[in-house]
């Protein structure tokens, strides 16, 4: 379908595509953040073997069982994509009843407020995904309420080892539950890896069932020495069909990210880079205001390694976090120094010549 918007000017357009984005509501089609795994803020796409870690922004895997694991950005992707988020199993174990393995991401309610879940206008969405195992079979994906009592699990299956296929599932929205809709987690999202039997379910309908995770045939993929699993093109969006990939400048899609997370650095360049400025309060003391690149989420918590605090008479004192003082988009950090010179003097928060010096600041859901 062609529609013609016609300008003060009298000249009129003709464009096809404005179609698909009227129908999608203009600009937030994908409700999911870094989809496409291109944003890795915290390890640079270094593997991690921690359960309860961010491989990717936005994207959080979490390991309970005596199996050994690493998850991380890897550049293995299928056409379209440059990256996708690899978790690898090295030594395989069985998950027992109570143990949990999965790769999830917190949707916050503002985001999906539009849904009207937990009301009698729930509307359907839509999840789609590219996904890449060794190991074939059925496999879940789940979603829960804010409070993880209402949950709905989904089957699809991998037909062939070692190659991305495309999935796509449909879910009618729930009239019942609790979804909220400000800044705290509105509906949970995750991949099972192979969870133990507390977790399972029925597939295919929202039911009452404390976090749920799996049904009983879920691969146990975590049981499985070196297997591997790719993700990436996560995109939940609203209405019973898959559309394409709503891919989202990387500008735009690093802001969204840096609501929840945000890590402050040199970039690993080794150079100068200064984050906040204050003043010397006294031969010991320092208080540095520091301006987020985002407001975020939440207010808060940070972790400081490696900084050191300048003045302009002294350009080798180290500093260590005393405390921070948050808000939503800035911050004052008193800092303990051994930096000489006069109270009163400008005093600067910098990385200096240091490669792994950060300031992160994470409001993550």
């Amino acid at each position: 379908m062609t529609v013609s918007i016609s300008g003060t000017d009298g000249v009129t357009f003709n464009d096809s595509s404005v179609q698909d984005t009227a129908a999608t509501g203009f600009g937030f089609k994908n409700r999911i953040i870094n989809g496409a795994m291109v944003i890795v803020q915290r390890n640079a796409g270094a593997s991690v073997s921690t359960s309860g870690s961010y491989p990717v922004d936005r994207f959080y895997v979490s390991e309970g069982t005596s199996a050994t694991f690493t998850s991380q950005r890897s550049t293995t992707a299928p056409a379209g994509f440059t990256n996708s988020l690899l978790f690898t199993v090295g030594t395989g174990a069985t998950a027992g009843a109570s143990e949990q393995v999965q790769i999830r991401q917190a949707i916050e309610g503002f985001n999906i407020a539009d849904l009207g879940w937990g009301t009698a206008n729930a509307k359907t969405v839509t999840l789609s995904f590219q996904v890449r195992a060794s190991l074939t079979g059925t496999y879940c994906v789940f979603l829960q309420d804010t409070s993880a009592t209402l949950s709905y699990v989904a089957e699809y299956t991998i037909s062939a080892a070692n190659t991305f296929e495309t999935k796509s599932i449909t879910i009618a929205g729930p009239t019942t539950g609790t979804f909220d809709t400000t800044n705290s987690t509105g509906v949970m999202i995750g991949w099972d890896l192979g969870s133990g039997s507390n977790f399972n379910a029925t597939a295919g309908t929202w039911q009452s069932v404390v976090s749920a995770r799996r049904t009983t045939s879920q691969a146990n993929l975590i049981g499985t020495s070196s297997a591997t699993f790719f993700i990436t093109g996560v995109q939940l969006e609203k209405g019973s069909t898959a559309t394409s990939f709503d891919y989202r400048p990387f500008g735009t899609e690093l802001a969204l990210c840096q609501r929840y997370f945000a890590k402050m650095d040199n970039d690993g360049s080794g150079g100068d880079a200064t984050l906040g400025l204050g003043m010397q309060q006294s031969t010991t003391g320092a208080a540095i205001n520091i301006k987020y690149p985002v407001k975020m989420r939440a207010e808060p918590t940070a972790s400081i390694s490696s900084l050191q605090v300048t003045n302009l008479r002294d350009f080798s004192s180290n500093a260590t976090l005393s405390s921070i003082s948050p808000t939503h988009d800035t911050a004052t950090i008193s800092v303990t120094h051994s930096a000489s010179g006069a109270i009163n003097l400008p005093i600067y928060l910098q990385i200096t010549n240091n490669t792994s010096g950060f300031l992160a600041l994470s409001a993550e859901l």
